[in-house]
């Protein structure tokens, strides 16, 4: 029999997981990539600006499923730098409104990162300066769950009293509902990188005696906490993700066994999806960074906790990507540093992968065909 002639041959697409769409409560994620919070260092005073819109616009434009904010401050003493996004206040609003209505209108869910630095807070962004900045400068007393700093050029922090501690558990609360008003989908709870909470899970800078320190439990409860009043304020219907630094990649320090133990208590408080990072609590960890580092933590914990996670970490690559999704060792991609490089990263990866994916009318010209 003769082969059929070229212009009758049938064409059968490739079917690509990482453009398959993902359900989160009454959500849907129309890919699994998403724009991993970056801070951008560019704020004053906490609020949004047009370089807020015009970068996290431009990743809509570019397909990704979900874009995530930079790390917003939930207090003023929760900033990285002085010049961090915030969401402490009412009148941050309306500057994250015109961003989420641009991201919802390019068919992204907008999401949110709230944070607080605890111990590593009050410092230079990095081309204004090194090290801490002091009061004298626009600096501020840093707070943390022990008065241990977190490197030799950092200021001692506060150790947090029982009104500290009620005061971040409302500092979040109350940022989440502004972050609503706001026009965000999703929120996710910063408790990684060396930061507030993270500082309070490790025993490497929690060393109190009372009910936040000593053992597994303890350590949690604060992120318990702040989950817990987090998703009393957070609608039903709209998902709920926490950043989580998997190890301390330290002897002594947090484990990714312990970050196991912690996933199954955040999905039975009502957490949709564990963000697995590592590090960012002891500045002497020995990291081992390369390609796709952080996938097996991600891994472990979506098997062992049987929850939905997300991969980040030098994933550089469409087929990098893809075979995270389609081996099922994390749900979604993070990408941070490629998204920076390539805002389009997500159409391109759409034509690597031969998956057929709507270009925004704009720019419908350029697709190849």
């Amino acid at each position: 029999m003769r082969p059929a002639p070229a212009a009758f041959t049938t064409r059968f697409p490739i079917m690509s997981n990482l453009f398959t769409p993902l359900a989160l409560r009454g959500i849907t994620l129309k890919n699994r990539i998403v724009v991993s919070p970056m801070c951008m260092y560019s704020s004053h005073n906490g609020f949004a600006n047009d370089w807020h819109l015009v970068h996290l616009g431009s990743r809509a434009v570019g397909g990704a499923g979900l874009i995530i904010t930079e790390a917003a401050a939930v207090s003023p003493e929760g900033r990285i730098t002085p010049d961090d996004l915030g969401l402490w206040q009412d009148a941050h609003i309306e500057g994250l409104q015109r961003i989420t209505t641009f991201l919802r209108a390019q068919g992204a869910v907008a999401g949110i990162q709230l944070a607080h630095a605890g111990r590593k807070a009050s410092t230079y962004t990095s081309w204004k300066g090194e090290g801490v900045v002091p009061e004298t400068a626009g600096g501020w007393q840093t707070v943390a769950p022990s008065a241990v700093p977190f490197a030799a050029n950092y200021t001692t922090p506060l150790a947090l009293d029982a009104a500290g501690l009620q005061k971040v558990v409302a500092d979040f609360r109350a940022a989440a509902v502004r972050a609503l008003a706001a026009g965000f989908q999703v929120v996710e709870i910063h408790a990684a990188h060396g930061y507030l909470l993270h500082e309070f899970l490790s025993p490497l800078s929690n060393q109190r005696i009372d009910a936040y320190g000593g053992s597994f439990e303890n350590r949690s409860r604060l992120l318990l906490e702040v989950v817990a009043a987090t998703r009393a304020v957070w609608p039903a219907e709209l998902p709920l993700l926490v950043r989580i630094s998997a190890t301390d990649w330290t002897e002594g320090g947090w484990t990714d066994d312990d970050s196991v133990a912690l996933a199954r208590l955040l999905k039975s408080n009502g957490v949709d999806l564990i963000d697995c990072s590592s590090g960012g609590n002891v500045p002497t960890a020995a990291i081992p960074v390369g390609p796709l580092y952080q996938v097996p933590l991600a891994e472990k914990v979506k098997q062992e906790a049987q929850i939905l996670t997300g991969a980040v970490g030098l994933i550089t690559t469409a087929a990098e990507a893809e075979a995270i999704i389609s081996r099922g060792q994390a749900d979604v991609v993070l990408l941070a540093r490629e998204e920076l490089r390539d805002p389009y990263f997500p159409l391109r990866a759409a034509q690597a992968l031969q998956a057929d994916v709507a270009w925004p009318d704009q720019y419908a010209r350029a697709k190849p065909r």
